[in-house]
C-alpha cells in the first residue's frame, strides 16, 4: 500500500508540481490550500488522512507554524516537512523546535525533497513499531499467568473491580504480583487511556516524600532549583499506585488522607491548590489491621482505602499453575 502524503500551500500551481512529482513516485496525494482545510482533513473521524504533510509556511489566516503547532498537539507520529520561499534561520529553528521533522526552502531539489520525505516516512514508521513494541513488553512484563481455582478466583474479582472506579487495597506478600495486578485493573479500567503512575511507599526517604507525591516549586527548598511535578499531578484522570503503603509514617499518611479525601493539593513551597482527579490503587504485604492495632497505621486511612479489598494469594496456595508459570517463563526469554 503506497503511502499518502498531504500538500499544504496556497498556491495552486505548487500543490500540482507537488502532486505530479510525489504521484510519479507512486505516493497517494490529498491537497489542502490553507491551513483551516489541513487541520478539518485530521479532525475527521475515520482513517488517517495522510502519513506525511508538505506544509508551506506562509499561508493565509493561519500559518504554517500555527498549523504545525496544532496538527503536533493532536497527531504527534505524522512528520511533517515545512516548505518556504521566505525562509530563515529563526523560522527554520522555530519550526523545529515546534517539531518539524525537517525544513525545506523554495526552490527545493526534487531529488532532496523525495529523500527527506523517504527518511520522514522510515522513521515515522520505525517510531510507531517501537511504541508497539514497548506497548507489547510493557503488559508481558506485568501479565498474570494461571488456571488454578484460586488465581482465576482473583482474577473474576479484579476485573470486577476494574469496571468501577472505587479505590482498591491490594495484599499480598512479596513476589506474589500486586504490581501486576494494579496494571490489569487499570487496564480493564475507563482510564486505561490515561497515566497509570507508580510510587514505591518504602523506597522514598521520609523527608523526599512530600516532595515526590506533590511536587514542589523552584526555591521550595534547598536544591529545588526547578518546579517539579508530583505524582498526584502526573496521575490527574488516570490511575495513582501506592506500593507498600503500610511503609509510610503516621505524618505523610495524615497528608495522604487529606488529599485523598478532598482531591487538591498544595506543591511543597507553593500557594496554589491544584485539583486532581485520580483513581487510586494501593497495596501492602503489611497486615494493616494489626498495623492499626499497634499504632502504625491510621484507621480512617485504611478506611477511605480499603473500598475494594483483593487479596493475591502466594504461589504455595496455587501449585497447579507452576507449570504454566515455567512455560510462560522459557517463551518470555526466548523472545
Amino acid at each position: 500500500m503506497s503511502h499518502r502524503i498531504l500538500v499544504v500551500d496556497d498556491e495552486e500551481s505548487i500543490r500540482s508540481s507537488l502532486q505530479d512529482l510525489l504521484e510519479d513516485e507512486g505516493y497517494q496525494v490529498v491537497q489542502a490550500e490553507s491551513g483551516e482545510e489541513c487541520l478539518a482533513l485530521f479532525a475527521r473521524e475515520g482513517a488517517l488522512p495522510a502519513d506525511a504533510v508538505l506544509l508551506d509556511i506562509w499561508l493565509p489566516q493561519m500559518d504554517g507554524l500555527g498549523v504545525l503547532k496544532s496538527l503536533k498537539e493532536t497527531h504527534a507520529h505524522v512528520p511533517v516537512i515545512m516548505i518556504s520561499g521566505h525562509g530563515n534561520i529563526d523560522t527554520a529553528v522555530t519550526a523545529t523546535k515546534l517539531g518539524a521533522y525537517h525544513y525545506v526552502e523554495k526552490p527545493f531539489s526534487a531529488d532532496s525533497l523525495l529523500l527527506t520525505l523517504q527518511h520522514a516516512l522510515r522513521e515515522s514508521r520505525l517510531e510507531q513499531e517501537n511504541v508497539a513494541l514497548r506497548r507489547e513488553a510493557k503488559r508481558n512484563q506485568h501479565k498474570i499467568v494461571g488456571s488454578s481455582p484460586r488465581f482465576t478466583e482473583m482474577i473474576s474479582q479484579v476485573e470486577r473491580v476494574a469496571a468501577s472506579d472505587a479505590w482498591v487495597l491490594i495484599h499480598g506478600e512479596n513476589g506474589t504480583g500486586k504490581e501486576s495486578v494494579a496494571h490489569l485493573i487499570h487496564e480493564h479500567s475507563d482510564r486505561r487511556e490515561r497515566p497509570f503512575v507508580e510510587v514505591n511507599c518504602a523506597a522514598i526517604p521520609e523527608e523526599l516524600i512530600e516532595s515526590e507525591l506533590f511536587g514542589h516549586e523552584k526555591g521550595a527548598f534547598t536544591g529545588a532549583t526547578q518546579r517539579k511535578i508530583g505524582k498526584f499531578d502526573q496521575a490527574h484522570l488516570g490511575t495513582l499506585f501506592l506500593d507498600e503503603i503500610g511503609d509510610m509514617s503516621l505524618k505523610t499518611q495524615a497528608k495522604i488522607l487529606r488529599v485523598l479525601q478532598e482531591q487538591r493539593f498544595e506543591r511543597v513551597g507553593g500557594n496554589k491548590t491544584i485539583e486532581v482527579d485520580v483513581r487510586v490503587i494501593a497495596a501492602s504485604n503489611k497486615r494493616l489491621e494489626e498495623e492499626i492495632a499497634t499504632g502504625r497505621f491510621r484507621e480512617d486511612l485504611y478506611y477511605r482505602l480499603n473500598v475494594l479489598p483483593i487479596e493475591v494469594p502466594p504461589l504455595r496456595e496455587r501449585k497447579g499453575d507452576v507449570a504454566e508459570l515455567v512455560q510462560f517463563f522459557i517463551t518470555f526469554f526466548a523472545r
